[in-house]
């Protein structure tokens, strides 16, 4: 039985009338995003603050093992406190400064991952220089590992024991949205410093610092396999760099109009289920505008050539680290013909008219392993469920987004 689907976040002050949003209507909050954190990103380098962030009781820390998260029941995260976590990452993991953190540096000790995700100030908890006060929220990796592998089992075994569990699968789309936000940043972060383990100018181990928002490859090694442990000269430490810092990938997310403006272009994938089409997507390529990127993907993979394009909206998308930036665009007269020879991506694309839009909808949206709804008739259009851009860029442009008037 599929999970209900939750609502979508509030956008930013959504009450307030401003020019913008009479100009452009009100703004649209994707899935995976409106996080209720204050990210407080400036306090990262700040050990005496995230000393006493993780070990306050207020504190609420999430749990990973291999990229899943703990979750009771299935639609919403559980929380676990410090002491749950004490015998994987010590009494105090923040005791020490990130200078000397560094200066220690020992590449034969595993490290539990941590990243701080921010203060939650709807809520009493931490007080920290009379200005930043909330509910710390942390992530921890429980993936066995090293020498605690131990543990680790042992902490599973315990949450598990309480009725929670590691969510299975990559596709968390049932969580409520303000949780939904706090995971993917927690789990964007988690995966990339798994993926990124190594320097890339230099190629040795680096090490996790910024309470999980950097990495940075220490000048030495003091483990006891390592004969010298003053390490070579490596670009990284000479400023700042990108080496270093979590990467987001664009990636363009397009409806598209016909150039009479009512009908749109979708398509679909070989693996998907019967019937079940969505929007245009690829990634932004280097030196490359998001109209640019808009334009050159849809003729690729379509053959269909577009004029003007505008954005719509954006969503972070945590598999692993994409920000999906949605955009519209309409096909140019004499430009609409569909040919599927450039890109072997599509099995298919066709056009289809405001009806077929609004019946799919209002009957057949569903995730991609879930059945439609129960008024869908079998044939009929498959769209993405509300948590997918994708539907909020076929609602907005079936409601008028591109022509100021709903499609007829």
């Amino acid at each position: 039985m599929p999970l209900p689907q939750p609502d979508l976040p509030e956008p930013a002050h959504p009450e307030v009338d401003s020019m913008l949003s009479r100009k452009f209507g009100k703004e649209i909050a994707n899935y995976f995003s409106g996080s209720p954190l204050n990210r407080v990103s400036f306090l990262r380098p700040d050990h005496t603050f995230l000393s006493q962030a993780i070990r306050h009781p207020s504190t609420k820390i999430l749990l990973f093992n291999k990229l899943e998260p703990l979750v009771h029941p299935p639609t919403s995260i559980a929380t676990q406190s410090f002491a749950d976590v004490t015998s994987i990452v010590g009494s105090d993991p923040f005791s020490k400064s990130e200078a000397d953190t560094i200066a220690d540096y020992n590449s034969s000790t595993y490290v539990p991952q941590i990243i701080f995700l921010g203060l939650d100030e709807r809520h009493e908890g931490l007080v920290y220089k009379e200005h930043y006060k909330g509910v710390p929220w942390f992530a921890v990796d429980v993936t066995p590992k090293g020498a605690l592998a131990e543990n680790f089992e042992k902490l599973i075994q315990k949450v598990t024991a309480e009725g929670k569990e590691f969510s299975k699968g990559r596709m968390h789309l049932s969580l409520p949205p303000e949780e939904a936000a706090i995971y993917a940043e927690a789990r964007h972060l988690l995966d990339w410093n798994a993926r990124n383990p190594f320097c890339a100018a230099c190629g040795y181990p680096t090490l996790s610092t910024h309470a999980g928002f950097k990495r940075t490859c220490p000048p030495e090694d003091i483990a006891p396999s390592v004969l010298n442990p003053v390490r070579p000269p490596c670009a990284t430490r000479t400023g700042i760099s990108n080496l270093c810092f979590p990467r987001t990938d664009p990636t363009v997310i397009m409806a598209v109009v016909s150039a009479d403006g009512q009908r749109m272009l979708l398509g679909r994938q070989k693996r998907w289920p019967p019937h079940w089409y969505s929007t245009l997507a690829g990634f932004l390529e280097p030196a490359e505008s998001v109209e640019e990127a808009v334009r050159r993907e849809v003729w690729e993979e379509s053959g269909v050539h577009l004029g003007r394009v505008v954005i719509h909206s954006t969503q972070p998308w945590p598999y692993p680290a994409n920000l999906m930036i949605g955009a519209i665009g309409q096909a140019i007269p004499g430009g609409e013909d569909i040919h599927l020879g450039h890109d072997a991506e599509l099995e298919d694309a066709k056009w289809f008219t405001a009806d077929e839009l609004r019946e799919a909808l209002r009957v057949g949206t569903s995730g991609l392993g879930e059945e439609p709804g129960p008024e869908y008739k079998e044939g009929g259009l498959r769209l993405p469920p509300a948590t997918a851009i994708a539907h909020q860029l076929v609602t907005a442009v079936a409601n008028g987004f591109a022509s100021g008037a709903p499609m007829i």
